[in-house]
């Protein structure tokens, strides 16, 4: 009867966070959840406790990029970098097409996916509107798609990254030997097959010799102390130091001092982060805690145990597969915490680790529940007045992820 109840729970608390009945927070879901399960006795404080403490290299690394990201939003850094890619477009679609896209793949690398959902969608939003671009959806449906298929290009690309290796972290060197090709190949797979899929849009006139970007000082100063944060979290990256305290730092120092050179109050940097995300993923790391106490993580381990006797190769593609298509009926957040806690207490084969956070990372390029980077790249469309129905992004979805998917998998073993 726990076991169950467990079950109904996380089930009805993770279904909240994708569906949001009445419009209420992705946090409070998850956050109800986790507190059900205290009150009915489902799960011991102490094991809520180790739930939430497990994620602190999380939370410090979001807190850190959620301050970054905001303080270039504020100074206008991403809508520098939109309308400066308008004016290099020189009137050409095509050309817009893929320098957004560049922009994209950057912002991903360096700021997270969640960063390139969050605060460059806007900005290119604002950069059609300045172009008079009368179907600005598919630039827009490239903040979506790049958020997720360069999210494995770095560590530091994707929360879910640090979710899925815990404390065992790939060295930055390791990393980039591991996911280079893979990410090189999902980055350009899914690149041809927007294009394609977008090819009878990308014929519009714009207008782009009116457009005169301008980077303020605050904008410039961001940029510095994004660059610096991205050296330094390479270096600790390079030298096996987990990524959550220098990036909580980092992000600290960079915001206060682009606030302090450009004179304005702290609140307007704070009020604009999304500080639920934090409750969210503490929310979900007690219930993922809870339904280990079911013997979930157990099934799931000695099912890939038992796969792998058979052949790693199978359990390679399965394992890539069934964790891509997965994570969007449960979000790739939740997903990647169970499968982490399947994978951790054994000696899984490298190649189907990278096959897993393969399925992870790329995976939600499906559908609009994917991931949360998905859900508030939405979330921005809706803001701007632009909107897509879940039933089209996933006819997108559907090929532009399945086709990469296959293709990033069959990298692995070049």
């Amino acid at each position: 009867m726990a076991d169950t109840s467990i079950w109904i729970i996380s089930f009805l608390s993770i279904a909240g966070v994708i569906i949001r009945p009445y419009k209420l927070p992705e946090a409070m879901w998850a956050v109800l959840g986790a507190f059900l399960l205290l009150i009915f006795g489902l799960i011991l404080p102490s094991n809520a406790l180790k739930g939430i403490l497990n994620g602190t290299n999380v939370y410090l690394f979001l807190t850190g990029m959620m301050l970054l990201a905001e303080t270039a939003r504020e100074e206008k850094l991403f809508d520098w970098l939109a309308s400066y890619a308008t004016k290099l477009s020189r009137g050409s679609s095509q050309r817009l097409f893929i320098l957004i896209y560049l922009v994209g793949i950057v912002v991903t690398i360096f700021l997270s996916n969640d960063a390139t959902a969050v605060v460059l969608t806007p900005a290119v939003a604002v950069a059609a509107k300045s172009a008079k671009i009368k179907k600005p959806l598919p630039f827009l449906l490239i903040c979506a798609f790049i958020a997720n298929a360069a999210s494995f290009v770095l560590p530091i690309s994707n929360p879910a990254n640090l979710v899925i290796y815990k404390s065992h972290l790939p060295s930055l060197w390791q990393w980039l030997g591991q996911f280079t090709l893979p990410s090189l190949t999902a980055i350009v797979t899914t690149f041809v097959l927007l294009g394609l899929t977008q090819r009878k849009y990308l014929h519009q006139k714009i207008e782009s010799h009116n457009i005169e970007p301008k980077m303020t000082s605050g904008a410039k100063t961001a940029l510095l102390g994004i660059a610096i944060t991205a050296i330094i979290l390479l270096v600790c990256s390079a030298i096996d130091i987990q990524l959550g305290l220098p990036t909580f730092f980092t992000g600290i120092a960079t915001s206060a001092i682009v606030i302090i050179r450009s004179q304005k109050k702290p609140w307007i940097i704070i009020k604009g982060v999304s500080w639920s995300i934090l409750p969210l993923v503490a929310g979900l790391f007690i219930i993922v805690e809870a339904l280990n106490k079911t013997g979930l993580i157990t099934m799931l381990s000695g099912i890939l145990q038992q796969s792998l006797i058979n052949s790693v190769t199978a359990t390679t593609w399965l394992s890539g597969l069934i964790t891509a298509y997965g994570c969007n009926l449960l979000n790739n957040l939740p997903a990647g915490l169970i499968v982490s806690n399947a994978i951790q207490p054994h000696h899984i084969p490298e190649i189907v680790k990278r096959a897993i956070l393969i399925g992870i990372d790329l995976g939600p390029n499906l559908s609009v529940t994917g991931s949360l980077a998905t859900i508030l790249w939405l979330v921005a469309l809706r803001r701007e007045g632009i909107s897509i129905s879940g039933w089209a992004f996933l006819k997108l979805g559907a090929i532009i992820m399945s086709v990469a998917l296959v293709f990033t998998l069959v990298s692995l073993w070049l």
